[in-house]
């Protein structure tokens, strides 16, 4: 369950806020392990942030990047998480190829499905063997319907256990690949960016713990939530 909330005036403080925590764990993670891992989570909320990190002074040689979910679409779609991750912060701050592990999107589009369960078992092996399965920081979204991740209420992915990734059914017009349970409950820390006043009503929710909805499921040892003030106006004191 989160532990601590950051409330920003706008969404964009938000994020700027978000990278600097985001950075500052990372450059814990190398100066403590000479090694950091992230796992980045898409949507238009994190721009501002990816644009933050960009500009960070981080040493991306040492900094193993995960993709959390991805919708399955084809490369360079708009809809795909990657697209905007690549565009605002893998490409301006020049991290290694050898260093981005995104999902195996491709096998799932391939007409042949026979490849599909080998490529993600491939993508937590990878998770395994680069970090030992665990993620310094998992960067995750809050939907207005409690999802996180692409754990999507009503899904049989919520249930899954003893993997770290895998596909959904069709959400909001999409299939998807996400890290499940086991993956970011492992994570030292989870850090969540939440704006919007649709987010009024759920994100209170998300901090009590409500496992009535999929993101009241992450209980990750240590957590931090970022929002603005309109998603916290629903947030009480008590």
């Amino acid at each position: 369950m989160p532990t601590t909330l950051i409330t920003r005036p706008t969404a964009a403080e938000a994020a700027i806020a978000a990278a600097g925590a985001l950075a500052a764990t990372l450059r814990g993670a190398v100066a403590a392990r000479g090694i950091a891992s992230v796992a980045f989570s898409g949507g238009s909320t994190p721009g501002p942030m990816f644009d933050a990190l960009a500009a960070a002074d981080l040493d991306w040689s040492a900094i193993q990047v995960f993709q959390v979910d991805e919708r399955i679409v084809a490369a360079g779609d708009p809809d795909r998480n990657l697209t905007q991750l690549r565009s605002l912060l893998l490409e301006p701050a020049h991290v290694p190829t050898d260093n981005i592990h995104v999902l195996p999107v491709d096998a799932y589009l391939a007409v042949d499905p026979s490849g599909r369960a080998t490529a993600l078992q491939r993508y937590c092996a990878v998770l395994a063997t680069t970090c030992d399965g665990i993620l310094d920081v998992v960067h995750l979204g809050l939907g207005d319907d409690g999802h996180t991740a692409s754990l999507v209420p009503r899904d049989p992915v919520l249930d899954i256990v003893g993997v770290d990734a895998a596909g959904t059914g069709p959400y909001n017009g999409h299939s998807r690949l996400t890290l499940t349970y086991d993956a970011l409950n492992r994570a030292r820390l989870v850090l969540w960016l939440v704006a919007g006043a649709s987010k009024e009503a759920v994100l209170p929710r998300l901090l009590k713990g409500d496992d009535s909805i999929p993101a009241g499921r992450v209980r990750a040892a240590d957590a931090v939530v970022f929002c603005d003030d309109a998603a916290a106006s629903g947030v009480t004191s008590d």
